[in-house]
């Protein structure tokens, strides 16, 4: 489809000679010979571009920018067009004015078609951006708009997320894989005086510690072989922002050391730099470890666990609130079921009845998952509980206090330990014995996988099912 442009110029010659070269350049155009009709054109056209004459008689071409700027403000429709303003060589002044009342360029007559295409491309891939940055972000804020569930426990933590969410103190999640500490992370964020600045999010298990670091500080020009330009790191980036630290129980004591600075002095070094950096941030951090046996145990910072435990929140796990169960799987029918083009497909009574049994060892992620996998699979749009595949030989129904059979007397550290090592074994089997795809199936990177697999002592080929 051609992009279309609005030619406003009270020069005939002038429009012709545009119309002209803009149809050889490939755009449609439409024109209006003052002010007035091109305001009242953009009531009924939606142009791509707007070139627009700054002299001109009834209503010149500022004026025309600062009432495009009041129907803006005002939320009037259909007046989002980028405007490059055209003037003579002598008032230059004039289109720097434009410039300050919104005009995203100028063109200074007379002008040359090479140039001419230059700034309309321009134009448009300025516009095109500023669709996508905007499209990306109302799918971000859509994906994380709501925590969803009404059960007591859960509307307890998200009134104490939106409390703590005023201030600019650190947050620490608590809770057990998957039970959607990042999802709380970016909802802090969003009801934060700090929402319109970055989101960043790093995984302190995701990488080698060299790497990390570089990740989270930058680097200078010449810091190392192969740093042939100053990086900046994801700290320096989020400033003004929020930072989420996921995993925070597994970062490397001698980065801990420069997290609690900023945390304290709210500054850094860059990777081989001696020039402080100063930045305003807010760190949110989360972990399923329990953090003060880490600091007992000196894996841990004592006086970072501090700073960072400001504001405790921890997110209890899915089978602590089944209520929830219903809601939360009708969430993500709702999401896959358009992502898989199958508007139609519901759940019956007995699949939530199912779903709302089970004892969901991987929490709120084990069930998106499961429902993402029915979805998928099923052949009809009305999914039963046969399409979920629950209970494989070694994760046995759920009995009614939300335990998996054989684990009613197991300590909680043991029993979460022991469903921990199902949910990989289980992934494994399904894999294959590869971990790469059984890191897909989890959710989880591929090097996290790894270390859990070592620190549990799972064989490297799974048991034959």
């Amino acid at each position: 489809m051609k992009a279309k442009i609005l030619i406003v110029d009270d020069q005939p010659d002038i429009v012709t000679v545009l119309r002209d070269r803009l149809e050889a350049l490939g755009y449609d155009t439409v024109e209006a010979s003052d002010g007035l009709r091109a305001l009242k054109m953009l009531e009924r056209e939606t142009p791509a571009v707007m070139l627009l004459d700054l002299e001109m008689p009834r209503l010149s071409g500022l004026e025309v920018l600062k009432r495009l700027a009041q129907n803006r403000q005002a939320g009037a429709n259909g007046q989002e067009v980028p405007v490059i303003v055209m003037t003579a060589h002598g008032t230059i002044a004039k289109a720097v004015e434009a410039m300050k009342e919104g005009a995203c360029d100028f063109l200074t007559k007379p002008f040359e078609v090479d140039h001419l295409s230059i700034v309309i491309r321009k134009a448009l891939e300025q516009e095109s951006l500023k669709r996508q940055v905007e499209c990306l972000r109302i799918e971000v804020e859509t994906r994380y708009a709501d925590i969803i569930g009404a059960s007591p426990r859960t509307k307890s933590v998200v009134e104490l997320a939106k409390r703590a969410a005023n201030s600019d103190a650190s947050v620490l999640l608590l809770g057990e894989s998957g039970t959607g500490k990042e999802l709380f992370a970016r909802s802090i964020h969003q009801w934060s005086p700090r929402c319109a600045m970055p989101f960043v999010v790093i995984n302190c298990v995701a990488l080698t510690d060299t790497l990390l670091e570089n990740e989270l500080f930058g680097h200078e020009k010449g810091a190392y072989t192969g740093a042939d330009r100053l990086q900046k790191g994801k700290v320096e980036m989020a400033d003004g922002g929020t930072i989420f630290l996921d995993e925070i129980g597994d970062m490397p004591p001698g980065l801990q050391a420069k997290l609690l600075r900023i945390l304290q002095d709210h500054e850094f070094n860059r990777v081989g730099g001696a020039r402080l950096v100063r930045v305003n941030i807010r760190i949110i951090a989360a972990t399923n470890k329990d953090l003060k046996q880490a600091v007992k145990a000196g894996s841990f910072r004592e006086d970072l666990y501090f700073r960072l435990n400001v504001v405790n929140l921890t997110l209890p796990p899915l089978r602590e609130r089944p209520e929830d169960i219903p809601q939360l799987a009708e969430f993500f029918l709702k999401r896959h079921a358009q992502d898989a083009k199958k508007p139609h497909m519901r759940l019956t009574a007995e699949a939530i009845a199912a779903l709302s049994r089970y004892a969901w060892p991987g929490n709120i992620r084990e069930l998106d998952n499961t429902i993402a996998r029915a979805v998928v699979l099923s052949p009809h749009e009305l999914i039963g509980p046969d399409q979920f595949a629950l209970f494989p030989p070694d994760a046995r129904p759920a009995s009614d206090e939300g335990h998996t059979a054989g684990d009613h007397d197991l300590p909680y550290h043991e029993s979460m330990e022991h469903h921990s090592r199902t949910i990989i074994l289980r992934a494994l089997r399904n894999a294959n014995g590869s971990q790469t795809k059984a890191a897909e199936r989890l959710k989880l990177q591929r090097t996290y996988l790894a270390r859990l697999i070592r620190q549990k002592n799972i064989a490297a080929e799974p048991p034959a099912s």
